[in-house]
């Protein structure tokens, strides 16, 4: 079975100019990603599919780069509508869509994610952050009753998607039009690789932990 992580990238960004250039470490924020995904014996391809060449400038060795549609770059244009043009034109069993504002997803996570697809149990997979406290949605509790607060090791986790990666078939993406199956496996990741850079504070968020980090694991 072929797996191809695919890594849609643009170079303009409305909340955060220049985002997917930022350094972290020294490094172009788009290329901490890369660097991981191709370390994975489980992954086939690791594309980049950009209409803006420039990003071909610091791809790791063993990302292959595919010009996309310039229309594509457009703000109307939705992530479906960039992964079935994708989807179409690169064929693949399964796909990786992978995010690189999430600069600190742990390989171990991305092949958890891959292991637990392949041996047919879950239809696809998602990195999610887990949560164990009280939450409200519309004005109501979700997972306690307030007549009876239970203790905070108690409530039931509330699962978050951080956008980090999502895995599925190919069959599931043109059937359905949808990244998430019926059946998707949640991998858990941890509070550093959760983070996803959207903002000028979530930019400094991710600096502050790689200057932290650099001489140490996670």
């Amino acid at each position: 079975m072929n797996i191809t992580a695919f890594i849609p990238l643009k170079k303009f960004s409305n909340r955060l100019p220049n985002k997917n250039f930022l350094p972290i470490g020294g490094k172009p924020l788009y290329t901490h990603l890369l660097r991981t995904l191709v370390k994975s014996s489980l992954i086939k391809n690791v594309v980049v599919y950009s209409s803006c060449e420039e990003f071909k400038n610091d791809l790791p060795d063993g990302v292959e780069f595919i010009r996309r549609p310039e229309y594509l770059d457009d703000d109307t244009v939705t992530g479906d509508q960039i992964y079935e043009e994708f989807i179409n034109s690169y064929h693949s069993d399964y796909y990786l869509l992978g995010h690189v504002t999430s600069p600190f997803l742990k390989l171990e996570s991305i092949e958890l994610a891959i292991k637990n697809v392949l041996n047919g149990e879950f239809d696809s997979a998602l990195s999610v952050k887990c949560y164990k406290t009280f939450t409200w949605y519309k004005g109501e509790p979700i997972n306690y009753n307030i007549t009876s607060t239970p203790q905070t090791q108690n409530l039931e986790p509330i699962f978050i998607e951080t956008s980090g990666f999502y895995l599925f078939p190919k069959s599931l993406f043109l059937n359905t039009r949808r990244r998430i199956g019926l059946k998707p496996y949640l991998v858990e990741v941890s509070a550093s690789e959760s983070i996803d850079i959207d903002y000028m504070d979530d930019y400094k968020l991710a600096n502050a932990f790689y200057e932290s980090n650099k001489d140490k694991d996670d």
